[in-house]
């Protein structure tokens, strides 16, 4: 099935990796174009070092994203709740993302962007310091929403700046590369966030995050050089790519779709201590499989997604929705539930840095909005799996049932996605037809 966007790479012409331009006149279509002054040629060992900074704030997110899940049962006895109820401050979080992702790029699109994404980090630093220092479970909800704002603004201009380093063929394994740093997150941050919590108190969990957002903030300073914001950029230009087709069904593809391993992942803890057996000691080397999985993904979605992202997306959905099927027979198992959420990591990752490089390319001269519009999109269904997931453990039907309503979702998000597919494929081959369509003068 052809990629509908019609090329390989996100759009920055070949040629010397320079930051923020490209080597001829087609910056006006190029990802991560800034104003042709600030023209800067860089080596591969500083754009290395430019991605690594990055990474590193992916990594401060995925910890602080994630971590709440690893600690539910802890943060419910310290502010007097009960799990399902603590469950609702991960889709607080997630509608900060929602709501900061599009109002934050929208209003910085004119900004420097090295300065915007260190200022950022220390905005995502100082939400997780209101989380550690919050009492009660509505200081708490309010905190984690503080603490989502900055998170989709910041994967939007971090991709950007990740793509504007390399060439067309690589953009793709740049994006990804940024992207790893959640995934390495998951891996590291999660589960030492976690032992902290269990060890020290959850808001232990929270300082943690603070110390890793001030250091980030200072490597971003310092490896990625000034460039000038684009002075050309306006809220109405940024929003304008919402009016965009393949950005909504993007959009409408992550909000349903990822939600299926969200449903199953918010309530992980339980799941595999009351139902697979495990002691709640266990519970970080659970998130640890989680979490090698997503680097496994994310390391290969980079040449997955440079190949074909239709097909990165379609599999990823297939084999995530059959995974989360299997969890209700095989959840009595703790090596089966463990290998089950390895692979759900592992998709998972592939699943979201393809849908972003797709958002990317959607986007226009938005880039950098469509960027951080997969991550409110993905957010959405952060909330809506772990609210739906409450409901139907509420309801009785055990830690075993989130798993089988995030196979719905997953199945969801892909009949979306195919969707899209058939209608923009009937658009492109509507345009060609009057693109070669004589003239009625001509006729």
């Amino acid at each position: 099935m052809p990629d509908i966007t019609g090329h390989r790479g996100i759009g920055v012409a070949p040629g010397p990796l320079y930051l923020g331009v490209t080597s001829s006149d087609t910056r006006d279509t190029a990802l991560g174009a800034a104003p042709a002054p600030d023209r800067q040629q860089l080596s591969s060992l500083r754009v290395a070092a430019a991605i690594i900074a990055l990474a590193l704030g992916g990594f401060a997110i995925g910890t602080t994203e994630f971590v709440t899940m690893g600690l539910l049962p802890e943060i419910a006895t310290g502010i007097g709740a009960s799990i399902p109820s603590t469950g609702h401050i991960i889709t607080s979080y997630a509608l900060g993302v929602v709501i900061g992702a599009p109002l934050i790029v929208s209003l910085g699109a004119r900004l420097p962007r090295r300065e915007l994404a260190a200022g950022l980090v220390l905005a995502l630093g100082v939400g997780n310091a209101v989380t550690a220092l919050a009492s009660g479970y509505d200081h708490v909800m309010f905190a984690r929403f503080l603490a989502g704002l900055p998170h989709g603004a910041y994967f939007g201009v971090a991709s950007l700046i990740a793509a504007s380093l390399v060439p067309p063929d690589q953009q793709g394994r740049a994006v990804s590369r940024v992207m790893i740093g959640l995934s390495v997150g998951t891996v590291i941050g999660v589960p030492v966030s976690t032992w902290l919590g269990q060890s020290f108190g959850w808001r232990a969990a929270y300082w943690f995050v603070v110390a890793i957002t001030v250091v980030t903030a200072a490597l971003i300073m310092w490896a990625i050089p000034h460039v000038r914001g684009d002075k050309t950029a306006t809220v109405r230009r940024e929003l304008e790519a919402l009016r965009r087709p393949a950005v909504l069904y993007a959009v409408a593809t992550g909000m349903i779709g990822f939600g299926g391993i969200f449903a199953m992942y918010s309530y992980v803890s339980p799941l595999v201590t009351e139902e697979s057996g495990l002691s709640i000691e266990a519970v970080p080397l659970v998130l640890l499989a989680y979490g090698v999985g997503s680097v496994i993904g994310s390391w290969a979605a980079g040449p997955l997604v440079d190949w074909s992202i239709n097909r990165t997306v379609i599999g990823s959905f297939v084999v995530t929705a059959l995974a989360l099927v299997l969890v209700l027979p095989f959840a009595g198992s703790a090596a089966a539930t463990i290998a089950i959420i390895f692979v759900v990591g592992l998709l998972g990752s592939m699943l979201s840095i393809s849908l972003q490089v797709r958002l990317m390319r959607a986007a226009g001269d938005a880039e950098m909005l469509g960027a951080a519009l997969n991550h409110s999109a993905l957010n959405v269904a952060n909330g809506l799996g772990a609210l739906l997931g409450s409901l139907v453990i509420s309801a009785g039907w055990g830690y075993r049932a989130p798993s089988l309503v995030g196979a719905g979702l997953a199945v969801g998000g892909l009949a979306i996605f195919l969707f899209s597919l058939w209608v923009l494929g009937r658009g492109a081959q509507r345009q060609r037809c009057d693109d070669i369509a004589p003239s009625p003068e001509q006729a």
